[in-house]
């Protein structure tokens, strides 16, 4: 474990990142990069490829790569954005795998936070996967209201 928190974070995202993927392939056979573009596209869809690849932080091109086997998969739909818009939306495989693989992932990831390594001194329950989402969400709004520096 490293001693600044902002390589700790990084350290324990990668590592539920790995995990995540390992359930995923498991029990459902997909990868974490396929429920992650799904999932993201569940929270902010119906939406077009350029708002998709800002959420999800990668190019327009990169998006636009996976859509042909998304959509041959049967997990995403595209319509006529107008123009040369392509907008995109879950088909119900899509909504299903999300829903059910991700709220596994919810209930093994709350489960690890009731471990008696945490914090010995308090009760288990002391860090509510609720409570630590908002954290973690308001802290990811704070940092980006500072914006990049140039």
């Amino acid at each position: 474990m490293a001693s600044r928190v902002t390589v700790t974070l990084h350290e324990l995202v990668a590592e539920l990142d790995l995990y995540a993927d390992g359930v995923l392939h498991q029990r459902y056979g997909v990868s974490f990069k396929l429920f992650e573009f799904l999932a993201t596209l569940s929270e902010v869809g119906p939406v077009d490829v350029t708002g998709l690849a800002r959420c999800l932080r990668v190019s327009k091109a990169a998006v636009s790569k996976r859509v042909p086997g998304l959509v041959a998969g049967g997990w995403i739909r595209t319509e006529s954005g107008g123009g040369r818009r392509i907008v995109l939306s879950l088909t119900d495989a899509g909504s299903d795998l999300v829903e059910r693989a991700g709220g596994e992932l919810e209930e093994e990831f709350a489960a690890m936070l009731t471990d008696p390594r945490l914090d010995p001194e308090v009760s288990p329950d002391a860090l509510d996967a609720t409570r630590l989402n908002l954290h973690l969400a308001t802290l990811t709004a704070i940092v980006i209201e500072k914006g990049r520096p140039s």
